[in-house]
């Protein structure tokens, strides 16, 4: 790297936190560490133009779980877990709204549905069955009914009599939210580097020894916020997990609004712009898409088209605008993993694609580990 004295003087001297990851979690993790220490020399590494996992290209969904995919959650974790789980996303979702506001993240609470395909008869027996227990057990939190059943009105087609409303799913305008997150980050003195990539860490008698490319610098504390990209550096157990999506261009006289999630939450879309936004696919082919690479595969993109024209839009001409992908972080767990690896370092990742709703709680636990 070719660095100047005052490069280095300024940006890579007397570093008190490091910490690799500039997107929801690390981001708000940067900004707790300002709270906690307000003099501090905070530095943010993010090895992409833009957040490179999944903070700039999920599909905005402020969400913690439909009844399809809590009831499948129940089925791998126990009732405590599962109800804990979701009021982590509540209260990150809480959280989020309160450090941005809601007209910074064009937060709009038009409500979640789920659908079931015509094929789906036994998710959709089991959901509408137990969606007096699944009630039961959410209303500690919520203090209402989270999820009751409301005839299609949106004309899909192929798919069963009823959906599953929950009035206090809402969607955000993602580009926006990191857009405000960033000036806010930059507002309180945190500085943010872009196309750097941590290559290894070794730590030492003063703090920890960061190196990339062919230079390395010092700093009291390391803190990884990359999710599904967290494994390389960190050995912990996480797995990455690309999510694919497109988007179409602009449909006159849109009637769909909210957001609205198929298949145990592996399908999802919504309104933006008067165009739709689907994604999903991943169950497709699990081993293919357990990978860091970014780009889409014809099967998923095909069979993301195959349910716009048959299902989401059967009487509706359309175009596709875009197509993109991101990177999540998954686990045998849908736990995050907040942990503290060694004297000097820490992390925060495995958001089990839930980054929306828990970023910033898991942001602000990651830096809280920081005695």
């Amino acid at each position: 790297m070719n660095f100047s004295y005052w490069e280095i003087k300024n940006w890579f001297t007397a570093v008190d936190f490091t910490i690799v990851g500039s997107g929801i979690v690390g981001l708000h993790c940067a900004l707790t560490l300002r709270e906690k220490y307000p003099n501090s020399k905070i530095l943010v590494l993010e090895k992409g133009i833009l957040p490179q996992g999944a903070s700039t290209k999920n599909a905005g969904f402020a969400c913690f779980g439909s009844a399809s995919e809590i009831l499948d959650d129940l089925k791998n974790h126990s009732e405590e877990e599962v109800v804990q789980l979701i009021q982590k996303r509540w209260d990150g979702l809480q959280l989020l709204r309160k450090n941005l506001g809601d007209s910074a993240i064009d937060f709009k609470p038009f409500g979640g549905y789920e659908l079931f395909l015509k094929e789906d008869e036994s998710s959709y027996n089991e959901c509408l069955q137990k969606l007096p227990f699944i009630n039961e057990i959410l209303k500690p939190i919520f203090k209402n009914d989270v999820f009751n059943k409301e005839v299609d009105r949106f004309d899909f087609k192929e798919i069963h009599e009823y959906l599953i409303f929950n009035p206090f799913e809402a969607q955000i305008d993602t580009g926006k939210m990191m857009h405000s997150l960033l000036q806010k980050a930059i507002a309180n003195n945190i500085m943010i580097l872009n196309h750097i990539e941590v290559a290894a860490f070794h730590e030492n008698n003063i703090g920890v020894l960061i190196s990339f490319d062919d230079f390395s610098f010092i700093s009291k504390k390391l803190l990884f916020a990359t999710n599904g990209f967290a494994q390389k550096l960190t050995n912990n157990q996480v797995k990455p997990a690309r999510a694919q999506v497109l988007i179409t261009e602009p449909i006159p006289n849109l009637d769909i609004k909210g957001t609205f999630h198929l298949d145990k939450g592996y399908y999802y879309f919504r309104n933006i712009d008067d165009r739709i936004l689907f994604g999903g696919g991943r169950n497709l082919d699990f081993s293919g898409e357990t990978t860091t690479e970014f780009g889409q595969t014809e099967l998923i993109q095909n069979h993301l088209e195959k349910l716009l024209k048959e299902v989401i839009l059967p009487d509706t001409d359309f175009k596709i605008a875009h197509r993109w992908s991101g990177i999540m972080g998954m686990g045998s767990s849908k736990n995050p993993i907040v942990e503290q690896l060694s004297d000097n370092v820490f992390c925060g990742v495995r958001l089990g694609g839930m980054g929306v709703a828990i970023g910033s709680l898991i942001g602000k636990e990651l830096a809280d580990l920081v005695q």
